[in-house]
């Protein structure tokens, strides 16, 4: 049987090593103890930790949905959850999510600069937007492009939004029509009535049981990094042991350091040029709420969103007290995270942090053609890339998973 080595045990690597096994030998290396990636989880007091995100479960797609289930029991395992997201603005007003559906819910001088917003941009010509600054202006308005989407995007991506492309944006962002902004507000339409309103998730261990069974029954081995990946006329070296393909499901950024005789030096400086943005994620007893997702557009603290992962299942919990993971982007130190939490809303008690130096990674306009370039090079040599982060597209676990189905038509 041929043999495949798959680098990386997070969502991208256990799929495809998932839906190779029958087909090929296959064995793992992954540089951490144990599997999961981005979605690894650990107890804090009783409490569950999601030490990057809080990562549940929903997709578009039926392929994935149908492979997903074959490996887990829906009724028994998971609880089905409606997603209830909320806007904290600095006020201290809540508001529901979408925001723009939501203007009953604004002060009355936010609300009437809102209604001046939509007719202005009823009675404009309609202007094709160039970067995220204009699309977010012409899509929404000035009054919810300062008072919630400006701040709220600045502090996860740390940078200008004129700077942000938009083709990194397709598929990422709701893009209601003028017409379904007014349709929505008139109709009060919630958030349950959209596309992935709702999500499953684990009745215990969160997004860590995920990893785990899908660990089940694969040759892994932890502990390790990958220090060298070779070509060879019988196919690749990995840390000398011999394969016939190899699935790269790390870094990018890691291959030229690693890899021999294939000549990819023409792209090691763009691979170089490639951002991305860390994640600090701070786990935190909270005041008792109903909600999953609180968006934080304050520009009074760096946290960007607060996950309720303690309202995800009940087992999440430490004697019954509410927790909640609160993300900054980039590196923050314990000092500033509790001078913060003071100026953050319901009332956040610190219990841990974790902080990942990879989470968001940042496309500029030329990041997907050089990524598909290196493809049509590598693939026909056996070396494939899948991920999040070989692939430098900000995956979902669905579409991570997804990603893998569509990778084994092209093996």
């Amino acid at each position: 049987m041929r043999k495949i080595i798959i680098v990386g045990a997070g969502v991208s690597g256990l799929s495809i090593a998932q839906l190779l096994k029958n087909s090929y030998e296959i064995k793992i290396i992954e540089k951490e103890s144990r599997p999961g990636g981005l979605i690894k989880c650990d107890r804090v007091n009783g409490h569950l930790f999601h030490r990057t995100g809080g990562h549940v479960f929903n997709t578009k797609r039926e392929d994935v949905s149908n492979w997903f289930w074959e490996h887990f029991d829906k009724d028994k395992e998971f609880v089905k959850t409606d997603r209830y997201s909320v806007v904290s603005m600095p006020d201290g007003r809540i508001i529901s999510y979408p925001i723009e559906n939501h203007a009953y819910q604004f002060s009355e001088e936010m609300m009437q600069r809102f209604i001046g917003d939509l007719i202005l941009m009823a009675s404009s010509d309609s202007v094709s937007p160039a970067n995220f600054e204009e699309f977010l202006c012409s899509r929404f308005g000035e009054t919810l492009y300062h008072d919630y989407f400006q701040p709220y995007n600045e502090k996860i991506w740390r940078r200008d939004l004129k700077d942000v492309p938009l083709s990194w944006l397709v598929g990422k962002l709701p893009m209601p029509t003028l017409r379904e902004i007014i349709y929505n507000n008139f109709n009060h339409v919630e958030e349950k009535q959209f596309v992935h309103s709702t999500f499953y998730y684990p009745k215990n261990e969160g997004s860590q049981f995920l990893a785990n069974r899908l660990a089940m029954g694969l040759d892994i081995c932890y502990n390790t990094n990958v220090t060298s990946l070779k070509r060879v006329d019988n196919g690749w070296m990995v840390n000398g042991e011999l394969c016939d393909k190899v699935i790269f499901c790390g870094n990018i950024k890691d291959i030229p350091s690693i890899l021999e005789d294939v000549d990819l030096t023409s792209y090691f400086a763009e691979i170089e040029k490639l951002e991305a943005h860390g994640t600090t994620s701070v786990l935190c007893e909270v005041d008792d709420n109903p909600y999953s997702w609180i968006y934080l557009p304050s520009r009074l603290h760096q946290a960007h969103r607060i996950i309720c992962t303690g309202n995800f299942a009940q087992s999440n919990r430490g004697n019954r007290i509410l927790s909640a993971t609160i993300e900054f982007t980039d590196y923050i130190s314990k000092e500033s995270i509790l001078e913060q939490l003071n100026r953050i809303p319901f009332g956040p008690k610190y219990l841990s942090c974790n902080y990942a130096p990879y989470t968001y990674p940042i496309q500029a306009s030329g990041t997907r053609d050089l990524i598909l370039s290196l493809k049509k090079h590598c693939e026909p040599l056996g070396l494939y890339f899948l991920g999040r982060f070989a692939e430098w597209e900000y995956y979902n676990m669905d579409v991570a998973i997804g990603a893998s189905i569509d990778l084994i038509k092209c093996l």
